[in-house]
């Protein structure tokens, strides 16, 4: 019997640095992330310097291993020898793929059988829900386990049937004096995401903007994207409505975390667009749920909305969870000169409707 509380465990000990052990239909596999190991926890876990390297299928193309049988099948974990040269350092390198400019890979690499293939895939993901780079040492056995856990438990892991409302209160903005904000707690995770509704319900559907958060965009005011022009205009065409519920969403970087957006930064500025950076990471293009919106919006009593995007995947992802999107409304920035790649490509490679 799976514990979906497993799963949180383990996301904590991930990002501790903490070996963890995942039990699937077809294996064992004992794991330390490679980001955030050390040369102590390293040489605790692995005495012998015998541990493979899990990595993603998208970084072993980008390392040339695809070529090797081992690691020929897209979409699939691949599993690396462990070299003698290849210490923290190096494995760091081979993980992280916004270093390659700075740290020139050694190579060869040699791609090994996957043992546990359904085990290394559920590794990865759990890699991606703490927010680190999807790359870790694997080894037979270890000492000081922080957590045992099933794949199942990490299935299990997203639900936003467990978000409720956790407070709320009045809160005039600059944007509009009657606003209230709404916070939600829920999910595994314990993610805490806002709502802020902007004057009063009247019987209309409501115009609704999902915006997921952006520190760099919203508070520092980056060019890089128009995240926070986004934001505050949607705010005024609430105003303006006379009624509409900003849902602001704890899924930085398009859902890959801080850190790992700027990463994709770093990439961007070598050359690579934002899709192709995500990929390069390993993570999805857009890896975003929104089926938080929409029990968000069902906790508030909305089943039908005007939704303010560009996006279609929001459209057909509220819609999915329940909520009826009635009319979808331009949300239209002009682009400055560093965005303006950004949006193309949003445009061109992601389908939005700019």
């Amino acid at each position: 019997m799976s514990d979906p509380r497993d799963s949180a465990r383990a996301i904590d000990a991930l990002r501790r640095g903490w070996p963890i052990a995942i039990s699937g239909a077809d294996g064992r596999l004992v794991l330390l992330a490679i980001e955030t190991a050390d040369q102590d926890r390293l040489a605790a876990f692995d005495p012998r310097a015998e541990a493979r390297i899990l990595l993603s299928s998208a970084r072993a193309a980008t390392l040339k291993l695809a070529n090797q049988r081992d690691a020929a099948i897209p979409g699939m974990p691949a599993m690396v020898e462990r070299a003698p040269w290849l210490d923290l350092d190096g494995a760091i390198a081979l993980a992280d793929p916004s270093l390659d400019l700075a740290t020139p890979l050694k190579g060869p690499y040699r791609a090994l059988p996957v043992t546990a293939p359904e085990a290394a895939s559920a590794a990865l993901r759990l890699a991606r829900l703490a927010g680190l780079l999807p790359a870790f040492f694997v080894a037979e056995d270890a000492d000081d386990i922080a957590v045992e856990l099933c794949t199942a438990a990490i299935a299990e892991h997203d639900s936003p049937a467990r978000l409720v409302i956790a407070s709320r209160a009045r809160l005039p903005v600059a944007a509009a004096e009657n606003a209230e904000i709404v916070a939600f707690r829920g999910g595994i995770d314990a993610a805490e995401h806002v709502a802020l509704l902007i004057g009063e319900p009247d019987g209309r559907p409501p115009l609704v903007r999902l915006h997921s958060e952006c520190l760099t965009g919203d508070v520092l005011g980056s060019l890089k994207c128009d995240c926070g022009p986004q934001l505050h205009a949607a705010l005024h065409a609430m105003e303006d409505a006379g009624w509409g519920i900003l849902l602001y969403l704890r899924q930085e970087g398009r859902g890959i975390g801080l850190i790992n957006k700027l990463r994709a930064y770093a990439l961007q500025d070598q050359g690579f667009d934002t899709v192709d950076a995500n990929l390069r990471l390993g993570f999805a293009i857009d890896a975003r749920d929104f089926g938080v919106a929409a029990r968000m919006l069902t906790l508030l009593g909305q089943d039908r909305v005007r939704l303010l995007t560009n996006n279609p995947q929001k459209v057909a992802g509220l819609e999915a969870a329940g909520i009826g999107v009635i009319e979808r409304v331009p949300h239209r920035i002009d682009a400055n000169p560093h965005n303006a790649a950004y949006l193309d490509t949003k445009r061109d490679r992601t389908g939005h409707m700019l």
